[in-house]
């Protein structure tokens, strides 16, 4: 993954690609922030400050009336309880992970089937998971994660389980005593794209459905035991309006199409590769492709595309080269060849998380695959030609070998940053690769590791995962 960046207007010379000048120094841009007083003590502050003015202020009582009474107001407003302000269901509060705590999942899953029925108010989910316990013979409870959405049913080998038989609350489904050996769940949801303003799990912007599930947003999907360590086989059904959505993706390669009653259509995907459910994605809108071929080392002719809305099309040129160049390179240097039939990317406005590595069908925010020569600089074409490869290079080191848990972030993100960094390396300068490299350590890390976000490499516990996604983790 990687965060959304702005290239740096410093420029220096290549040798290899097409450009002629490279810049390897993109500016990180970081969408997380630190809330660093509670509503408590900003009340204190307010009733302090309003206290210290009546008692030490000799002009406060020649105020005129109109003006203290906004003043109060001003208080009323700012030391309302937030309950009063916002209606919103009452959940637990999130706890604190511990490095030390971690301990093997009770339960794997095999495989997983998802159905998607995509509306214009809701969307209907529907998952059928292969369950094999740990321990053979153990039966302990199945706790599933799920955010904001509504259970419809839940079945276990095809039969309805009663209310008493599961639990449900803000974050979990607890599936009170499941069979011993193997069974399959069946659960339906309802989810809401339209409303999802966290941009995390499947949301609906300017017209098209997206998704962005690491660390935790697949739970914003389904119920599922949403870790690293679940790897399970994905096959997915999406079902939507042709004329709405006639672009249907999601992982692996697409193994039916079809046309539907009542101006509908579908498509269905399987990946055959194990992946935890933090590299699914899924895809669906009015967007338009530019193709190529690649061939690899040992003849599987791969088919790529470059999804964007259609007046962006023109604009993947560079994308496309970049594609190719860091298939090539990976198999020249790495030895790792491409392993499905299909590489998708998706580059569309919306996205916010900048880019990410989603199992043959990475997505990307615009910024980093859209340039023209008119208008985009050599360190735009630099960086696109960086993010490129290194959202490709996960394909290895990220995807088909994962994370154990989320305090193994680094692994899979350090390792892929200095493939990216070999890579840009060889297709330009490495002087001056490393120098930009340098560079941003001085602006951007030294000053993180001296200041109140500073964490180790590997944090020793956390309450919001997203929060370690820092350049010391992404891009160093």
């Amino acid at each position: 993954m990687a965060r959304l960046v702005l290239p740096s207007k410093t420029l220096a010379f290549s040798r290899k690609s097409l450009l002629g000048l490279i810049s390897p120094a993109p500016l990180q841009i970081n969408y997380f922030q630190k809330i660093s007083k509670s509503s408590v003590r900003y009340r204190h502050f307010l009733s302090s400050k309003v206290i210290l003015r009546k008692n030490c202020c000799a002009f406060y009582s020649s105020v005129p009336a109109v003006k203290k009474t906004s003043r109060n107001l001003i208080c009323s407003v700012a030391t309302e309880d937030l309950a009063k302000q916002v209606e919103e269901p009452k959940m637990a509060m999130p706890t604190e992970i511990f490095l030390k705590d971690y301990k093997k999942p009770d339960y794997y899953f095999d495989t997983v089937d998802l159905k998607f029925l995509l509306g214009e108010e809701k969307t209907i989910v529907s998952s059928k998971i292969a369950v094999f316990p740990r321990t053979e013979g153990s039966a302990p409870p199945l706790v599933l994660d799920g955010l904001d959405m509504i259970l419809v049913s839940v079945k276990i080998n095809g039969k309805a389980l009663k209310e008493e038989d599961y639990h449900v609350d803000a974050r979990h489904l607890i599936i009170r005593s499941p069979p011993t050996g193997k069974y399959d769940l069946e659960i339906v949801t309802e989810i809401f794209p339209q409303k999802n303003t966290s941009l995390e799990g499947l949301y609906k912007s300017s017209g098209n459905f997206c998704t962005q599930c690491e660390a935790e947003g697949f739970r914003k999907i389904t119920y599922y035991q949403d870790r690293p360590d679940i790897m399970a086989k994905y096959t997915v059904h999406i079902e939507g309006d042709k004329s709405l959505y006639p672009v249907l993706l999601s992982n692996g390669n697409l193994v039916e199409e079809g046309d539907l009653e009542g101006g509908k259509h579908y498509a269905i995907w399987e990946d055959p590769f194990k992946k935890p459910c933090y590299l699914f994605a899924l895809v669906a809108g009015q967007l338009q492709s530019r193709d190529d071929i690649f061939t690899t080392r040992s003849g599987r002719r791969v088919s790529l595309r470059i999804w964007t809305p259609a007046d962006d099309v023109p604009k993947t040129a560079h994308a496309m080269y970049s594609l190719k160049a860091a298939m090539e390179w990976d198999e020249d240097v790495f030895g790792l060849e491409y392993d499905l039939d299909l590489f998708n990317i998706v580059a569309v406005p919306d996205f916010n998380m900048g880019a990410m590595e989603n199992k043959s069908l990475n997505i990307f925010n615009s910024k980093l695959v859209l340039a023209s020569p008119e208008t985009a600089s050599d360190a735009d074409y630099a960086a696109i030609l960086g993010v490129i490869g290194h959202e490709y290079f996960h394909n290895w080191t990220g995807n088909r070998v994962t994370c154990r848990d989320w305090f193994q972030l680094s692994l899979k993100e350090g390792l892929t940053v200095f493939r990216d960094q070999e890579f840009s390396s060889d297709m330009g300068s490495r002087t001056v690769k490393r120098i930009g490299d340098v560079s941003k350590l001085r602006n951007y890390q030294f000053p993180q590791d001296a200041g109140p976000m500073a964490h180790p490499v590997r944090p020793h516990s956390y309450i919001k995962m997203d929060n370690f996604y820092t350049g010391k983790l992404l891009y160093f």
